[in-house]
């Protein structure tokens, strides 16, 4: 089962390494945003080759789709995108970890006060773009 959401039509199998066309093709993303998103968010490390040719494993491509999500869907910025997945990161080390420390409580709160005050934010936005159309 592949980690993303993309539909690649290459007859390759889901866990195969793509290059920098065939994920933004897939993604509808350009390249060199791609590669811009590489210098911005340290997680985005495909595999390089000779010539510098990237190479992007299903676990690249995924979290591609989440940055894209995060910046052109959720409306966060790339240091918001950033620390959302710096966050996430964290989250998954707590998770796996078995003894709860005091910093990862603080975390989790900080992370319900986002998802309560993200949806207040969206309709502030909404209302001041109907009233900027009328």
């Amino acid at each position: 089962m592949a980690e993303f959401d993309a539909t690649f039509e290459d007859g390759k199998d889901d866990g195969a390494l793509r290059t920098i066309g065939e994920v933004a093709r897939a993604l509808g993303i350009k390249q060199h945003v791609l590669r811009y998103w590489e210098q911005q968010f340290a997680q985005l490390q495909p595999l390089k080759r000779s010539g510098n040719r990237r190479y992007y494993r299903p676990a690249d491509i995924a979290l591609i789709e989440r940055i894209d999500r995060l910046v052109n869907r959720d409306g966060y910025t790339l240091k918001g995108a950033q620390a959302a997945l710096r966050e996430q990161g964290n989250r998954s080390a707590e998770d796996t970890s078995s003894a709860p420390r005091g910093e990862s409580a603080a975390a989790s709160k900080g992370a319900e006060d986002v998802s309560e005050i993200l949806p207040r934010l969206k309709a502030i936005r909404d209302d001041l773009r109907a009233a900027l159309a009328a």
